[in-house]
């Protein structure tokens, strides 16, 4: 990106957006609402508590695709799990552990990740407000399969890693005391990588052999994903297959990520993700409320609307179609070299 000329200088078409405030003033505005009481009353017994979470989760405010039947019971179920046992309301978040290797903002957190986690604080915030235990907000990451899938560094996505734990403490003095985000990685629920490692290869054997021909065929979507994440090698180029055998690994590791049994079938889990899953099984709450572009995948913006902004994320495709200025930002406490100034798009 490049350095805007004026130290936190207006948008030059402010004038006729009639927009009233910085991209910075706007942004501390934001963090300070995160703070502010919704006034909600608690309800007064444990049944009208567990239909007042399972509104507030179900929201259309947030969620962005329709629950079926089955995901509706789900929550509901693990609404209450949770409040008999007087246990915050466990929300288990999906999660890919690293920055598209693409992005010049590779390999460490930008604005996607703080926009998408102001979302799900205000998300959960009501939650949070008329149940005192509140929301264990937990973030299920995939780690090492990033390095055998996609060929990014090991240490590119401990940074990544890093620089999001930074960003949860950053946020905490502005959500609701009784919310709890945290970090889990796919790896420490395995003894060693070397476990990890053998559990993979035992699933990619079982893939291989019920796999017509051994690999599978891909739709035109499958191959785009394949070919966004991965960072080919040379060797790999040399094989025409080369993006079947990566959607192949990713398929075996599927099967590895749910052997530990941490995320699936635990009826107290309430599983959420970005878009809808095949399984059917998560709500599906976007990223902001005008994206439901994956944040590691993509760069946060602000989008003017009428005499404010809107935050929106950013694929790559995106990124080279639009046309934005630079604008620099300094939030105390808000570190990294992805933070010092951020994209405005142009009307």
């Amino acid at each position: 990106m490049v350095a805007c000329k004026a130290t936190y200088g207006r948008l030059m078409s402010a004038s006729h957006l009639q927009i009233t405030m910085t991209v910075q003033e706007y942004i501390q505005t934001k963090l300070e609402e995160l703070k502010q009481p919704t006034g909600l009353k608690k309800p007064d017994n444990t049944d009208e508590l567990v239909e007042r979470i399972f509104k507030a989760l179900m929201s259309k405010k947030f969620r962005k695709y329709s629950a079926n039947e089955d995901l509706q019971k789900n929550v509901r179920n693990a609404i209450k799990i949770n409040v008999d046992k007087n246990e915050p309301i466990n929300v288990t978040f999906l999660h890919g552990a690293y920055k598209l290797w693409r992005l010049e903002e590779a390999p460490e957190t930008d604005w996607a990740e703080l926009f998408s986690l102001m979302y799900y604080s205000n998300w959960v915030k009501p939650v949070c407000e008329i149940y005192e235990p509140g929301v264990w907000f937990d973030f299920f990451v995939d780690d090492y399969i990033i390095n055998r899938l996609d060929n990014i560094p090991m240490s590119d996505i401990q940074t990544y890693l890093y620089s999001y734990q930074s960003l949860i403490d950053f946020l905490k003095p502005y959500q609701p005391s009784n919310l709890n985000m945290t970090i889990t990685t796919v790896g420490g629920q395995f003894p060693s990588e070397e476990a990890f490692d053998k559990s993979l290869h035992a699933n990619l054997e079982k893939q291989t052999a019920v796999t017509p021909g051994g690999l599978p065929e891909l739709t035109d979507e499958q191959r785009a994903m394949v070919e966004l994440n991965t960072k080919p090698t040379d060797e790999q180029l040399k094989d025409p297959k080369w993006r079947e055998k990566v959607f192949h690994l990713h398929n075996a590791y599927m099967a590895t990520k749910a052997e530990p049994g941490y995320h699936k079938g635990r009826p107290e889990k309430i599983m959420a993700f970005t878009q809808p899953l095949p399984s059917g099984t998560t709500i599906s709450v976007g990223t902001t409320k005008d994206s439901i572009m994956k944040f590691w995948i993509g760069v946060g913006a602000l989008k003017p609307k009428n005499d404010s902004y809107r935050q929106v994320i950013l694929s790559p495709a995106q990124i080279d179609k639009s046309s934005f200025a630079a604008e620099a930002v300094q939030i105390t406490g808000l570190a990294g070299r992805n933070f010092k100034e951020i994209r405005v798009l142009k009307s």
